[in-house]
């Protein structure tokens, strides 16, 4: 055996197995099959995940159903407190967390520090469950008869979360989830599961949170399936793409249980003859690159709308800006695009860019051939011009460091283009019109939109609110509509004699 094989077999050997959180500790899956977590940057191996079953999903959602009834009983206040508890850790520890996502997923370090920051303001939106939680009445809806509307919670939920957000995705769910007094239980995301994990070991430190209020499962397809089937699981939070989040959905509404599913996403960001390109273009390569182009709102079509000189000029200033930015490890400063999360996502995009040369189209800036580093997960910035506005590039998600241009003579050329897409998640226009503003804003079909914001990300207080094929069910994550979700109503009509 070489030296080389020799340190990976080492490194293999010595690599941490992460545990189940349930119940209030620690505890090794039953099942013995694991997957490698691999830092997206080096290659190297960071911890194993265990592939549970159903036998871990039930042993977690049955702590979750015995703790339910006595959480519930809980004052909202105190339940807030709980959480706000939980944020107070979350803050104490964010950079760490930070530096976390971004060995565990690959991002810049910057954008690593946001999501964090993003996760805690969910926590910190959670904290007005007293508020939030409040119903309605109305005396004297006939001689002697009140009406009053309370909310109570769901039960036991679980969430299924994705690899492109590893602290915050979470955040969106567990507080709302906990704070209306249900009891939680967390699948995260079987590439990158250790912020989760980070999460979890803060959550043991809080006597606020009683045990089996919150747990944690890590697996993969075996453990989504656990919860979907369990008969114990009320409801259902996922987030990930497009064909797994109806098939949640389904599975879902088969087993009787609530479900909000967010799917994917192919976001276009129109750019007005009248937009300033010095504002305009940082803002989209950012939404386009940022992440490595691996968010549910990034901007991956842009739409140059206008006469062909402006168009020229556009474009040209999108591929030059575009071939400035740095490629690199997350966790060095100086990055700009950072890692995808792992070599097959690379694959992925480099094909989809290479089909789309041979019906041709016009590759502009090709980062396909730029050093994949040492864990084969770099890729340039990469620009796409199609004529064909259905093309794979134009309307598929691929999630990649890849932004496609397609022309438009006008604003209505535009809306035509965007709301010929399946998904409905974000839209961005950049303009000094507030008539074209208004026209955009009116006339899209998408939840989430920008006006000169690249990404059009909601604060906390609002629901993240995708469309179409970009959401199954009808609540979304945070906000009001988290409250909604995570309760149900009851009405109560009286009479006293």
């Amino acid at each position: 055996m070489s030296s080389q094989q020799t340190a990976v077999s080492r490194a293999a050997t010595e690599a941490r197995v992460l545990s189940n959180y349930v119940g209030g500790g620690w505890v090794e899956a039953a099942a013995g099959d694991s997957l490698d977590d691999i830092d997206p940057a080096t290659g190297a191996l960071a911890a194993r995940i265990p592939l549970s079953g159903a036998a871990d999903v039930d042993a977690a959602v049955r702590a979750a159903r015995e703790a339910q009834p006595a959480w519930r009983d809980v004052a909202p206040q105190r339940r807030a407190r709980a959480v706000m508890a939980l944020r107070e850790a979350l803050w104490e520890h964010r950079e760490g967390l930070a530096q976390l996502v971004t060995a565990d997923m690959g991002k810049t370090i910057d954008d690593a520090r946001g999501e964090v920051l993003r996760g805690i303001e969910s926590t910190e939106a959670a904290t007005a469950i007293p508020h939030l939680l409040k119903g309605e009445n109305l005396e004297g809806v006939a001689t002697g008869v009140d009406v009053e509307l309370v909310r109570q919670p769901v039960g036991v939920v679980a969430a299924i979360t994705p690899f492109n957000f590893p602290c915050m995705i979470p955040l969106w769910f567990l507080p709302f989830a906990i704070a209306t007094g249900n009891t939680f239980v967390l699948k995260p995301s079987e590439r990158d599961p250790r912020p989760s994990q980070r999460i979890f070991e803060l959550i043991d430190a809080i006597d606020e949170i009683p045990s089996g209020v919150a747990n944690l499962v890590h697996g993969a397809r075996d453990a989504v399936n656990g919860l979907l089937d369990h008969p114990e699981v009320d409801a259902i939070s996922f987030v990930g793409q497009a064909t797994t989040a109806r098939y949640v959905a389904q599975r879902a509404a088969a087993t009787g249980k609530r479900a909000q599913a967010l799917g994917g996403a192919k976001n276009s960001m129109v750019v007005m003859p009248d937009a300033k390109l010095d504002e305009a273009v940082p803002a989209m390569l950012g939404s386009a690159f940022g992440n490595a182009g691996q968010r549910c709102l990034a901007g991956s079509v842009a739409v140059l709308v206008g006469d062909a000189e402006r168009q020229e000029a556009v474009r040209e200033a999108l591929v030059a800006e575009a071939a400035k930015l740095t490629l690199g490890a997350g966790i060095d400063p100086a990055t700009d695009v950072s890692p995808v999360v792992a070599p097959e996502a690379r694959r992925k995009v480099i094909d989809a860019v290479g089909r789309a040369q041979d019906e041709g189209a016009d590759v502009l800036l090709d980062g396909r051939e730029a050093d994949s580093g040492p864990a084969e997960t770099l890729m340039g910035p990469t620009i796409v011009e199609t004529e064909d506005a259905e093309s794979e590039l134009a309307r598929e998600e691929l999630f990649g460091p890849l932004l496609t241009l397609v022309r438009a003579a006008d604003i209505d050329e535009a809306l035509e283009f965007v709301n010929g897409s399946r998904y409905g998640n974000a839209s961005a226009i950049f303009t000094t019109s507030g008539r074209s503003a208004r026209a955009y804003r009116y006339g899209v079909e998408a939840g989430m939109v920008g006006v000169n914001v690249g990404v059009p990300a909601p604060v906390a207080w609002f629901p993240f609110a995708g469309w179409k094929d970009s959401m199954e069910g009808d609540l979304h994550a945070n906000g009001r509509d988290a409250v909604e979700f995570y309760t149900r109503t009851k009405v109560l009509t009286s009479r006293w004699r």
